[in-house]
């Protein structure tokens, strides 16, 4: 009996921690899409594109995904993976 109700408590937690961490992830998506659609404020931005290839502008369009080389904000630093 004892060990149904450690069960239940670790699956109980187990579920709250997942709900958590999708409400946490909505807020954050949220955010991307904002940014990423170009309404900040009452400043609207635009997407420059015209250094993509044709295979990049429609996958962009279609799918709403940047290519890998993209620098949509100049102010911020390069994020290097793996490098010094």
């Amino acid at each position: 009996m004892e060990k149904n109700k450690i069960l239940i408590g670790v699956g109980v937690a187990a579920v709250l921690i997942v709900a958590i961490v999708l409400i946490v992830q909505t807020f954050q998506i949220g955010s991307i899409k904002k940014e990423l659609s170009g309404v900040t404020g009452s400043a609207i931005k635009q997407i420059d594109t015209s250094g993509w290839t044709e295979n990049e502008k429609m996958n962009y369009e279609m799918h709403g995904t940047l290519p890998a080389g993209y620098q949509g904000n100049t102010n911020q630093q390069t994020k290097m993976v793996g490098g010094c």
